[in-house]
């Protein structure tokens, strides 16, 4: 599989030989991971020097599903060795039955690059938003290492996000507030308040007074759900579902 692996480095981009290492010790886990009649493709890893460490991500295709894991870590070693691990798991964890992942809320924050002269949206993203159950987009978050994931709710026919906390560590907020839809089969607890009304400004000063790692809210002129979250940059990024 190694030569199938295609290998980058995002900000802060690192030497050639650390991208070399980063191409074997991935491929190596990834086949390690992959039983008879699992099928591994479109495997990439990135790697980015970040404030105090290094980045490590990893993107593949496991049998058509997409996933995604990232991993910091003080150096190259141990982040290599961190992503190596966690793509493994991730690898066995599409290819069985789905197990909602544990929930610590004592997880150490990656390294963020503290930004020069004010935070700003630096990146914007307009995916199509899948229509989906919570369910299903809890499991979509697990497998791509979000810890947010914007999606279309069928139930109220709006814009809704599943997002990492406790206590259950899964919880679903919408862009207007609704009642539970249908039967639960996973441990999703439900935000009562709808997101709030923000401009992209206010959005922005609220995440930043608060100090949250992401902010999930609706824009005054559309009324559409947006995600404001925090980038390993130290700058932000926003997701809009496509108009």
């Amino acid at each position: 599989m190694g030569e199938l692996v295609t290998v980058g480095a995002f900000e802060g981009g690192l030497a050639g030989e650390a991208l070399a290492e980063a191409r074997a010790r991935v491929a190596a886990a990834a086949a390690l991971a992959s039983g008879a009649g699992t099928l591994v493709e479109s495997l990439r890893v990135r790697l980015a020097g970040v404030t105090g460490g290094v980045l490590a991500q990893a993107n593949a295709e496991v049998d058509g599903r997409r996933i995604r894991v990232q991993r910091a870590a003080a150096g190259l070693g141990d982040s290599l060795d961190r992503v190596a691990d966690s793509l493994r798991g991730r690898i066995r964890a599409v290819t069985g039955a789905w197990a909602p992942r544990p929930w610590s809320a004592q997880a150490a924050p990656t390294p963020r690059v503290p930004p020069t002269g004010g935070r700003r949206i630096v990146r914007r993203k307009q995916p199509s938003l899948v229509w989906c159950s919570p369910e299903a987009a809890a499991r979509t978050m697990d497998a791509m290492d979000y810890d947010i994931h914007l999606f279309t709710d069928p139930a109220t026919e709006t814009d809704a996000v599943v997002y990492r906390v406790g206590p259950t560590g899964y919880r679903l907020a919408r862009t207007l507030p609704a009642g539970p839809s249908g039967r639960r089969t996973a441990p999703i607890t439900l935000s009562p308040h709808g997101a709030p009304l923000l401009t992209e400004q206010q959005a922005v000063d609220r995440l930043e007074a608060a100090e949250l790692p992401f902010l999930f809210f609706a824009h005054p002129t559309d009324g559409r759900g947006r995600v404001l979250y925090r980038r390993f940059d130290g700058q932000l990024g926003l997701i809009a579902g496509r108009v």
